[in-house]
């Protein structure tokens, strides 16, 4: 015996197009109102790993500096501390989760369909 929904499939294709269709408009939708934070999160991550690549290069300058000078300066430590700081800074702002509600009614959505195609394998 066939499953309904792939005679749907075969004989509405249609309805199935439409059913997609509705999906990514309701994606578009909350992707629209999460997508100012998505893009908050993309720039702090290009800030982190910017400034941790330069913390990385002006410390090793430091060490190699400080190898061949007699006296410490606390130029050395605090030249590659300003980006390690932005980084850090970075890092915090990055990692902020986003909020409970982002694609709630996806999800919604999502998890009725799946329970209408249980209740329809069930009955066949």
């Amino acid at each position: 015996m066939v499953h309904p929904i792939i005679s749907v499939l075969i004989t509405k294709p249609e309805l199935v197009m439409e059913h997609v269709a509705g999906y990514a408009s309701l994606m578009r939708d909350e992707a629209s109102s999460v997508g100012l934070e998505v893009a908050r999160r993309a720039v702090a991550w290009g800030v982190t790993l910017f400034a941790a690549l330069v913390f990385l290069i002006l410390a090793g300058v430091a060490a190699m500096l400080a190898s061949v000078q007699d006296q410490f300066s606390w130029a050395f430590v605090l030249v590659p501390a300003i980006p390690l700081a932005i980084s850090i800074i970075g890092f915090t702002v990055a990692r902020k989760r986003l909020p409970e509600k982002a694609f709630s009614e996806l999800k919604a959505q999502l998890d009725a369909d799946a329970q209408v195609l249980r209740a329809i394998g069930a009955r066949s």
